[in-house]
């Protein structure tokens, strides 16, 4: 069966919910913690409440975790890890979990002191509007003054498309896992998609013949603006850049960084 065309990728969100099972698992193999500790002291500094965009499986919000701290996610099995993960910290250090979408945001206008977006889910808004609306969204909770640093992706369209390569292999639960991973591009409109095979095979069974293995597939689709864009649409939304960092150790920016970190302040 060929695969759709890019075209057709909807809104973004679509994977999310499939990918929550082995979410952790790929990002401990990729990212770890290397955010961590950014992050930890972006969220010390602040005063009041502090809102995570797209806090998935609470990878980095439990890290965060001290009074006042929400965790915003669409996805209700990537919810589920997180509240997993929360049950385990005192309740003193409880962040709040909310389902809800970053295109409206439901919480109070003006209500938040410090909106955070780690890892690149601003790419993960595919379509125009809907990054438009995220950023109007996240001026409308944040109190006059209020700052917004957005974590992003830019190497995303630098790989080249591939087809069915084993990116990754190990363990995972009592079995062992396998992600077979391709590739495609579309350059005129930004996006990246990577179409995604996770292989699983159960420890085997006592006396009796292997389980079958289970494979979950599903596609991510991604869209990288340059920075200039970035900038244009923070600014029309009523933002002003701060700073421009190129990596997590507060690194000078430039357009070959790895990791750009855009400071923002609501005017």
């Amino acid at each position: 069966m060929a695969r759709r065309s890019l075209a057709a990728t909807g809104d973004g969100s679509q994977g999310w919910d499939d990918y929550a099972p082995y979410y952790d698992w790929e990002n401990a193999r990729t990212i770890g913690a290397r955010d961590v500790a950014f992050w930890q002291r972006v969220v010390a500094n602040a005063r009041g409440s502090v809102l995570e965009l797209g806090c998935g499986s609470g990878r980095v919000l439990v890290r965060i975790a001290r009074s006042f701290l929400i965790g915003l996610d669409r996805s209700a099995p990537m919810l589920m890890l997180a509240r997993r993960r929360v049950a385990r910290l005192r309740p003193s250090r409880r962040p709040i979990l909310i389902r809800g979408d970053i295109r409206a945001i439901p919480l109070r206008t003006a209500s938040v002191e410090l909106v955070i977006a780690p890892y690149g889910i601003l790419q993960s808004l595919i379509r125009k509007p809907d990054l438009s609306r995220t950023l109007a969204e996240t001026a409308r909770v944040l109190r006059p003054g209020g700052r917004f640093i957005a974590d992003l992706v830019p190497d995303l369209p630098t790989w080249e498309p591939y087809q069915r390569q084993v990116r990754l292999h190990g363990r995972h639960g009592n079995g062992q896992v396998m992600l077979v991973e391709s590739v495609r591009q579309d350059r005129r409109r930004g996006l990246t998609t990577f179409d995604e095979e996770f292989i699983e095979h159960a420890p085997p069974r006592t006396g009796g013949a292997p389980a079958a293995p289970i494979t979950a597939r599903f596609s991510l689709t991604f869209r990288t603006l340059s920075m200039a864009e970035i900038r244009r649409r923070l600014e029309r939304t009523g933002f002003r850049v701060e700073r421009i960092l190129g990596g997590y150790r507060g690194q000078r920016w430039t357009s070959a960084s790895e990791t750009w970190l855009i400071v923002a302040r609501k005017r």
